[in-house]
């Protein structure tokens, strides 16, 4: 092509060859996550996508790290801290956490509560009492990371069970046990 200029055909083939190494990046990492305990609990969460899921197991690391699930939260920047004084009470988020992963579970948790009605009926009611949309992610995100650290300490998967005499189709969002998870693919598979 003639119109085009040297620099554009360079910049181009600089394009496609980053494009190739994301590409070899990303399946690598989908198959390091495969084989991390970690990761594959955190990928049961609906809305925790493969990076989001990759991001937070490669930060959180282990989570023996961690004496409660508390801790973990301010970890993850979920966490509020007390800013009252006098008449006025407040928080504020803290300042000394994992930026990553505070990144990688907004973005996760802000796609859950779009897939899960239970989530988005909690962010919703947040919304309500005032709270401004990243201060009713993180609340919500704080409810996830108890959830997170459950399953995290006692090998448990996240479930949506249907709740008896839920007419509306919606279930209730639970942990279960991977031993009672391999169980039942077993038996599938049997």
């Amino acid at each position: 092509m003639e119109w085009v200029g040297a620099m554009i055909q360079e910049d181009a083939q600089r394009v496609l060859a980053l494009d190739t190494q994301i590409a070899a990046l990303e399946a690598t990492m989908h198959q390091v996550a495969q084989e991390s305990t970690i990761a594959t609990t955190v990928a049961s969460i609906p809305g925790f996508g493969p990076i989001c899921t990759a991001e937070l197991a490669g930060e959180i690391g282990t989570v023996t790290r961690f004496q409660q699930e508390s801790s973990l939260a301010l970890y993850l920047g979920m966490a509020t801290l007390d800013n009252s004084s006098g008449i006025r009470h407040s928080s504020k988020p803290p300042r000394q956490v994992n930026v990553r992963a505070k990144a990688a579970m907004m973005i996760a948790v802000d796609r859950h509560r779009k897939q899960i009605p239970e989530s988005q009926r909690y962010y919703d009611k947040k919304r309500q009492q005032g709270k401004s949309h990243n201060q009713a992610i993180r609340a919500l995100g704080r409810h996830l990371c108890r959830i997170l650290y459950t399953m995290l300490t006692t090998e448990r998967r996240y479930e949506i069970r249907p709740v008896e005499g839920d007419t509306t189709g919606h279930g209730a969002a639970r942990s279960v046990p991977i031993g009672q998870l391999r169980r039942a693919k077993n038996l599938a598979r049997a």
